[in-house]
């Protein structure tokens, strides 16, 4: 199955395209890359990377009933279970290797957070930045929002 999705990549020059822009984001590979494209929705349609996230179910879902508020916040994980799935793996190999998700991640765990919900967040914010990427066409650049302030 993978090779077929390689083949149709290959043939067309806009999807080849795209998944070199996603290859650019540290802890993306070819394959995930690959699932990215076929499981992420269109980025003309208007929406924004944070509609892209809750289409992945990765939106934080806050916990009420009645008086009992103070329960954690959970992913709503009310999207799609496949990308989701696609994502933790290179999450994991993103919060080694990519300066922005490393520095995520430790502000989370440092600030008390429990360790999987510091990486659920971190899959939220590498499907955000695939989102970017694409949305932009541009390829990954860590030190993008430092530009933006000078």
């Amino acid at each position: 199955m993978q090779a077929e999705a390689d083949a149709v990549i290959a043939a067309d020059p806009d999807l080849r395209a795209d998944r070199d822009l996603l290859a650019s984001v540290a802890g993306i590979g070819t394959q995930t890359a690959s699932t990215v494209l076929a499981e992420l929705p269109e980025r003309t349609a208007g929406r924004s990377a944070q509609a892209a996230a809750a289409y992945a179910g990765l939106a934080p879902r806050e916990y009420r009933s009645g008086s009992s508020v103070r329960k954690r916040t959970r992913l709503s994980k009310a999207g799609n279970a496949r990308l989701r799935k696609a994502l933790f793996l290179p999450t994991l190999t993103a919060i080694r290797f990519n300066p922005l998700l490393k520095g995520f991640f430790e502000r989370l765990v440092a600030a008390g957070k429990p360790r999987m919900q510091a990486v659920g967040a971190c899959m939220r914010k590498l499907v955000m930045l695939c989102y970017g990427v694409l949305k932009n066409r541009q390829p990954f650049d860590p030190n993008w929002s430092s530009r933006i302030t000078r």
